[in-house]
């Protein structure tokens, strides 16, 4: 780009700028009213003038202009911030026309003139004026509901001519309580006499503000119901009483009632009252040429919940099924996940704020999976009933679904979607051949421990039957071995394993832990001894030695067999037995602590025993 092009195009916009500038100047003082000096905000108008009627702009009145002058005057009065008229000596009356086009107005003089009265409505059109100087005209009365609309932060009244009556208490009320600065100007009244008074010591009776009541403070009706609201209003002069209704969606009338002299009444009657006007401000006021007087009543309806909206979820910084649940009382809010109560998680949790009857918010998900798909219902409850709306939520497709494609798709977009590949069958059979083998081992251990538990604690007397006999195995370490000729009596029935059967009598066995161990010591205080046995000894029972048998713990030197006979070498060998108490032949008293064998020769021949 030329650089040497940029000071032409500068000026270009600069000349551009001030063209707008001064055609907007010119606008004005062309359209500016004789004897007046204007700007683009302000009209002054200073000089002395004769006319009746208030400064206009050009045009803004003609019927002949056409439409783009009509709106261009009307653009421009807009823009009017102030205007000041003063040594108008014709100007009488200020019409509500004459101010409607200045709805930017702020500030508003009109002095030393020849003013006598304002229409009312006459600043209704002009919502932004702060500032009116209406001193040293005519003026002989003039109305508080002029500035009713206004918020007026200075009105300037001196050296005006008002009557001494009713018309002006507001100004007395309204200089004592220092509104609009009228506390800091020197207001006179004339009175009936035609002399001067200070507008503070005028008196008038029966001249006061209105006094104003209502039947309900706070109303509180259920929808569809019907209502009836009292306003009595009294004062003298007696006020004008009204409801103020504006955006009342409630079927309403008005009656008044005339009771009394000096009481206004009026009836406001709602009818199928809805539940748009829930919260809704029902205003009663109360007029007279003193003031105005206002009462307040609290309309509330009660009515049953109604889910306003329940969206779809939405993926924001959690996944969200957001709601909107209107109710009065407020309801309570529930969910049904599918059916069921939904309890709250660290996954699931509700957030929502509660307005006044609205309640919003959203149904939160953290990082939800499959698992949480299907039907979320909302149920808002309150005294007056139940609402209930239904919506369908999917986050995750199922990593697994139930069909013969070995693809899953994820992602469903136009871009090409990403797949998985998964063999179910194989991972099936894999788990199954893991759970097999270790049933297999565990089967496995519990035989092995079945087995060793039953045939491990064989007896080393080798007994394998109910009858205890002699051995043919010449390297048995055992004395006696369980054999059965054939014979069957009721001592082999009730033969244990580890029993040694002499004649007709059962001796339990109880093998001795210490021996094979060499250097053991078998003389211990609680054992006994054979210690006389030989081939051809007997067995001599000995009652005088009960008293010294400690125990029943008896020592038995390992038997040798040959030939079908039993001997017993005096070796070191020994093994120990336990006898239980036993009756023989020939004694009477059972041997309860035992008995003690000097010597021992056991014949076994023919399934015979013989001592």
């Amino acid at each position: 780009m030329d650089v040497s092009l940029c000071p032409a195009k500068c000026s270009f916009w600069r000349i551009f700028l001030l063209g707008s500038v001064w055609l907007d100047y010119v606008g004005s003082v062309l359209a500016c009213p004789a004897n007046c000096v204007c700007s683009k905000t302000e009209i002054n108008c200073r000089r002395p003038d004769d006319g009746n009627l208030f400064p206009l702009l050009e045009g803004q009145d003609s019927g002949n202009s056409n439409g783009n002058a009509s709106i261009n005057i009307t653009d421009i009065s807009r823009n009017i911030t102030s205007i000041h008229i003063e040594n108008w000596r014709g100007l009488h009356t200020l019409n509500a026309v004459d101010m409607e086009l200045y709805t930017g107005l702020q500030k508003l003089t009109i002095k030393n003139s020849g003013l006598r009265s304002i229409q009312p409505r006459a600043f209704a059109k002009n919502p932004h004026l702060r500032y009116i100087n209406l001193s040293s005209n005519r003026l002989t009365t003039l109305s508080w509901q002029l500035f009713q609309t206004l918020s007026l932060r200075e009105l300037r009244l001196e050296q005006n001519f008002f009557n001494c009556s009713c018309d002006i208490r507001w100004m007395q009320l309204w200089q004592e309580q220092g509104e609009a600065r009228l506390n800091s100007q020197n207001l006179y009244c004339v009175g009936a006499d035609g002399s001067q008074l200070p507008l503070f010591r005028m008196n008038i009776s029966q001249c006061d503000l209105p006094e104003i009541s209502v039947s309900h403070v706070n109303l509180t009706v259920r929808e569809g119901d019907n209502a009836v609201i009292t306003c009595n209003g009294s004062g003298s002069p007696l006020p004008d009483v009204d409801w103020i209704v504006t955006g009342l969606q409630s079927i309403n009338t008005h009656q008044t009632n005339l009771n009394w002299t000096n009481v206004h009444a009026i009836n406001l009657t709602l009818v199928n009252v809805t539940s748009e006007d829930n919260g809704f401000t029902l205003t009663c006021i109360a007029e007279n040429v003193v003031g105005m007087s206002n009462a307040s009543v609290a309309l509330t309806v009660h009515y049953p919940p109604r889910v306003v909206s329940l969206e779809e979820p939405e993926l924001r910084l959690e996944h969200c099924i957001e709601f909107v649940v209107r109710g009065n009382p407020p309801p309570t809010l529930h969910w049904l996940h599918n059916g069921q109560p939904l309890r709250e998680s660290k996954i699931i949790h509700v957030e929502y704020y509660q307005e006044g009857e609205v309640s919003e918010g959203c149904l939160l998900f953290n990082k939800p999976t499959h698992y949480n798909n299907g039907n979320y219902t909302l149920i808002a409850k309150n005294p007056l009933g139940t609402a209930n709306q239904t919506i369908n939520g999917h986050f995750l497709k199922e990593p697994f679904p139930e069909s013969t494609d070995n693809f899953v798709s994820i992602y469903e977009s136009p871009t090409p979607p990403i797949t998985v590949t998964h063999k179910p069958e194989e991972d099936t059979f894999g788990v199954s051949i893991a759970v097999g083998l270790a049933a297999f081992a565990c089967v496995l251990l519990v035989v092995l421990f079945i087995m060793i538990n039953k045939y491990g604690r064989r007896s080393k007397f080798g007994m394998k039957g109910p009858v205890a006999v002699i051995s043919g195995e010449e390297d048995s370490a055992s004395p006696l071995h369980h054999i059965n000729h054939g014979i069957t009596t009721p001592s082999s029935l009730d033969a244990g394993p580890d029993t040694v059967v002499i004649g007709m009598t059962r001796i339990p066995v109880i093998e001795n832990p210490q021996y094979f161990r060499q250097g053991h010591n078998c003389h211990k205080p609680d054992t006994w001894v054979f210690s006389n046995i030989d081939n051809h000894g007997i067995l001599n029972l000995k009652d005088n030695r009960d008293h010294l048998v400690p125990s029943t713990h008896y020592i038995y030197e390992e038997p040798e067999v040959q030939s079908g006979e039993v001997s017993y070498p005096r070796s070191h060998g020994f093994r120990e037995i336990m006898l239980n108490p036993i009756s023989l032949p020939g004694h009477s008293k059972p041997l309860n602590h035992g008995i003690y064998v000097e010597d021992v020769n056991v014949y076994f021949s023919k399934g015979r025993h013989g001592f």
